[in-house]
């Protein structure tokens, strides 16, 4: 099985997300990332699938997808040819005799701290899922309390653009 991104313009209405998302449990894939979010036109929403799939079954759920009403348009993007990011908060202890350890790190990795207490730092991050996954390796040692990441967001490179065009 290998990892496929699939970037999903559907129109912004109720019930989408649950028709998409059961499609895809009902052939029992289990979807690794998902993040919807509003696009340029507030009437359409895209969605960022992010599942572990063999090629055949997937062209197959892509088929199915297509089929429903709610559902314009629907490309697998390569990871070569697309920016693809994640956010990161972790709330991290940092008491005195870490928080400086703990600064260094947020600089190393180009994060920022978005909020600062007496025994805590919160962290933001955005970046690639190999570049998260090596901060909280970095920063897990030193005690990580809390933390929520988002899923996968991603368009393609270049002046090329995924939108719902008078081809719907």
């Amino acid at each position: 099985m290998t990892e496929h991104t699939m970037s999903v313009l559907v129109e912004n209405k109720p019930g989408v997300l649950a028709r998409v998302s059961g499609l895809f449990s009902r052939r029992g894939f289990n979807i690794h990332s998902l993040a919807v979010g509003p696009t340029e036109n507030p009437d359409i929403s895209r969605m960022t699938i992010v599942v572990a799939v063999d090629e055949l079954p997937l062209e197959q759920v892509t088929k199915q997808l297509n089929k429903l009403i709610n559902v314009i348009k629907i490309v697998e993007l390569d990871p070569t040819m697309a920016v693809q990011r994640e956010l990161l908060l972790v709330k991290v202890r940092a008491d005195p005799t870490v928080r400086s350890q703990v600064l260094e790190t947020v600089t190393l990795f180009r994060a920022k701290v978005v909020d600062v207490s007496p025994e805590a730092l919160t962290i933001e991050a955005t970046g690639t899922a190999d570049k998260i996954e090596a901060l909280l390796r970095m920063l897990e040692p030193l005690g990580i309390r809390e933390m929520a990441q988002s899923g996968m967001v991603a368009v393609g490179r270049g002046p090329r653009a995924i939108t719902a065009g008078p081809n719907r």
